[in-house]
């Protein structure tokens, strides 16, 4: 085994190997009946901080030691490890990690203040932290073996807590990589379009590099500077802002990427600052600079040991690029922070790492992006914010819920249980009795009270926001007129059986239509409390089925003939770029239904011509990986020549009879068709799911119909299949 441990460690000297090798050894004894959720072995887990905190970050051998002695001792505090005699150091570290993974949910609330302040309490080594961010890396990159409860728990407390906490800290490597994993889970085809767009345009960005450097080659050459040139692109998470903030699509975000210069010299400052700004003027001297977005981090590097030139430039073409200029020193910094220099036999009390360490210990007491922040004023990029369109709150067990903001005790007592909804009298929060009207924030732990004798009433529509605790309340409401309904259904039907006469789905609608009621239910309750006279009700079907009152919209619709949807043409699409299919014809595919207008990509395929996707197609990652020579770049013509374009919706709607109607009226308002719809209901969700297929002419025409759909005050969400 110590073979192999100084195969995975080799920069650690012969004592450093020896303490992480007894502490491998006492943590593989502990845990070796201990697995993971997906029922590999769980000491696989401390051995993959173990190598985030050794490659990643560059932390010494006692750090190493103390994640396996952390995870034997969390799991089994008898485990001795005073005896291995492993030093001061190392058992306060181990100390440190034990008592912050004994802070539970419930118990923080999940603020992240609290939550810092907890950890710093515990963290009187700073290296204690900077271990709790690597466990929470090797989480996130672990996150599919997770049930789904707790992996949504870990995303929320990932993004609350740990990404900005990395990046206050300096580990943006790490924090650009937790980002990416929380934006995958968090907004699933906004990752696929912008990654996938990232790899469409990739061989653009190396073409451009190229240019670039080419005016410069020679002078650099002449001056016997030696460099490395790289390509660094923004995190898809960080473009998606981006795009948020300045309201632009994907190409008008014009720093998607920068050029770097890595320069090889020796580690002396005064030849590394001269040479940097030796590169800066070569730079300035070719291309025209904007001063104002100079960022001199040589001459006062951040707190954290950040230094590097960064300059905003533009090409002969007037394309903005942002250039940085550093040196190998510099980058291997800046990739992994001043971390990386803490020598394998403890800490080193260099000035610029003391430096370092105490920016980490105020930055752990300071609020995030205050005043106080030692990092706060030289931040790159925001820290990612919290959306303000859910709260996360949990019951006294620890369990996590996700709600609507502004969502309130009684939306609470609905989400847990449909009959704690209808019995809910109050609640606690946090310890603190409440009314059922308290609005509830990100990290309440909730408790419900309920009466035996409590019957909704309508005062509680105005205050409940979520979905489902509308519908229930809506649901107990209107037993009564379920009952008249039931009675009225059962008069009408009699009636009609002695008539000899049957009611149709198409005359019933008709029937609701012209005496204006909303739904079937309040119809048949007007016939069970004698409100409408059944005799009537015989004179309007004889009239309808003798056809004296025309089709309605639907069913004129309906009888028209239906036209195919063409899926293969030759108008629509422009090939850009395109070597050897000429003459090759193209098919829209079916995993994504690309409408004309969407971002979309074209692959060649060995039988089918060209197939065209969208960008965010669930497959464009994998064939641009496995095939990036089948990829080929195409727009879409000033006009579709095909008319239609076939796509499909998925819609969760609360369980109203109405909504169904209402989302047809919406489609035939607009320039569409229905090609399919199916409707399953969800008696335990109080939803219906419901499938579509529309014919559309184009993006524009399906942004219209699925904004009016999703404004309907009982559907719940829409997607796009």
């Amino acid at each position: 085994m110590k073979q192999h441990i100084s195969e995975i460690f080799p920069r650690y000297d012969e004592a450093g190997l020896e303490t992480v090798l007894k502490a491998y050894d006492i943590a593989a004894e502990a845990l070796k009946d201990q697995t993971r959720s997906n029922g590999s072995p769980f000491i696989e887990h401390p051995m993959a901080v173990a190598r985030i905190a050794y490659d990643e970050i560059g932390l010494s051998a006692e750090c190493i030691a103390a994640v396996f002695l952390h995870e034997a001792t969390r799991f089994f505090p008898e485990t001795d490890i005073a005896s291995a005699r492993f030093g001061k150091d190392v058992l306060t570290i181990v100390d440190g990690l034990n008592k912050i993974s004994t802070i539970k949910p419930k118990d923080t609330k999940l603020e992240a203040e609290n939550y810092k302040k907890l950890i710093a309490s515990y963290s009187r080594d700073p290296r204690v932290t900077v271990l709790k961010i690597a466990d929470r890396l090797e989480i996130m990159r672990s996150l599919e073996m997770f049930p789904k409860l707790s992996r949504e728990r870990k995303i929320l407390e990932t993004q609350m807590l740990y990404i900005p906490l990395a990046h206050q800290l300096g580990l943006y490597n790490i924090k650009s990589e937790m980002e990416d994993i929380y934006f995958r889970y968090a907004e699933p085809e906004q990752y696929r379009t912008i990654t996938n767009k990232l790899k469409s345009t990739e061989s653009d960005r190396e073409k451009l590099m190229t240019q670039f450097i080419e005016p410069l080659k020679q002078k650099l050459s002449d001056e016997g500077i030696k460099y490395k040139l790289k390509v660094r692109t923004k995190t898809a998470l960080s473009i998606y802002k981006k795009m948020k903030k300045q309201n632009v699509p994907f190409e008008g975000v014009f720093d998607v990427f920068a050029i770097r210069f890595i320069i090889d010299c020796e580690e002396d400052r005064d030849i590394e600052h001269a040479l940097c700004w030796k590169v800066f003027s070569y730079v300035t001297e070719k291309y025209k600079s904007d001063t104002k977005r100079l960022r001199d981090w040589i001459t006062n590097p951040k707190p954290n040991g950040y230094e590097s030139l960064h300059i905003t430039v533009k090409n002969k073409e007037g394309s903005s690029l942002e250039v940085q200029i550093r040196t190998k020193r510099m980058d291997d910094m800046a990739e992994s922070g001043l971390a990386s220099h803490w020598s394998y036999k403890g800490i080193q009390h260099e000035e610029t790492l003391d430096k370092w360490l105490a920016a980490v210990r105020k930055a752990l007491e300071s609020p995030l992006g205050s005043e106080n922040d030692p990092m706060a004023a030289y931040y790159e990029d925001e820290v990612y914010s919290i959306q303000d369109k859910e709260i996360f709150v949990f019951t006294p067990s620890g369990e996590l819920r996700k709600l609507a903001a502004g969502a309130t005790v009684l939306d609470f007592a609905f989400e847990i249980h449909t009959n704690l909804g209808i019995k809910c009298t109050g609640g606690k929060v946090n310890g603190k009795p409440v009314r059922i009207n308290e609005k509830l924030k990100t990290g309440d732990v909730v408790d419900i009270m309920s009466g035996k004798n409590q019957k909704p009433s309508k005062d509680w529509l105005n205050f409940v926001v979520t979905n489902k605790a509308r519908n229930k309340i809506r649901q107990k409401l209107s037993e009564a007129e379920f009952q008249k309904a039931a009675d009225g259904k059962e008069i009408l039907g009699r009636r009609l059986k002695n008539w000899k006469m049957e009611l149709e789905d198409e005359i019933l609608a008709a029937i609701l239509k012209k005496l204006q009621f909303k739904t079937t239910n309040a119809f048949y309750a007007a016939i069970g409390d004698e409100s409408i006279n059944v005799a009537d009700i015989k004179e309007m079907i004889l009239e309808m089925t003798q056809g004296s009152i025309s089709q309605t919209p639907q069913a004129e619709d309906a009888a028209k003939p239906k036209s195919l949807v063409q899926e293969k043409g030759s108008d629509d699409i422009l090939v850009i770029d395109a070597r050897n299919v000429k003459g090759l014809d193209y098919r829209m595919a079916r995993c994504c239904n690309p409408v004309f207008g969407d971002d979309v990509f074209g692959f060649v395929t060995r039988t089918e011509g060209i197939k065209i996707h969208r960008m965010s197609c669930p497959n464009a990652a994998r064939l641009m990986d496995m095939y990036p020579y089948r990829i080929q770049k195409v727009k879409w013509s000033e006009n579709p020549s095909t008319g239609n374009f076939q796509t499909g919706l998925r819609i969760i709607a609360a369980l109203e009879p109405s909504v169904i109607n209402e989302i047809m009226d919406i489609v035939n308002s607009f320039r569409a068709s229905i090609r399919m719809f199916n409707v399953v209901e969800n008696d335990r969700q109080g939803t219906y799911d419901i499938t579509m297929k529309i014919a559309v002419p184009s993006s524009l025409e399906l942004d219209k119909v699925t904004s009016q759909i999703r404004i309907l005050k009982n559907v719940v969400k829409i997607t796009r299949m």
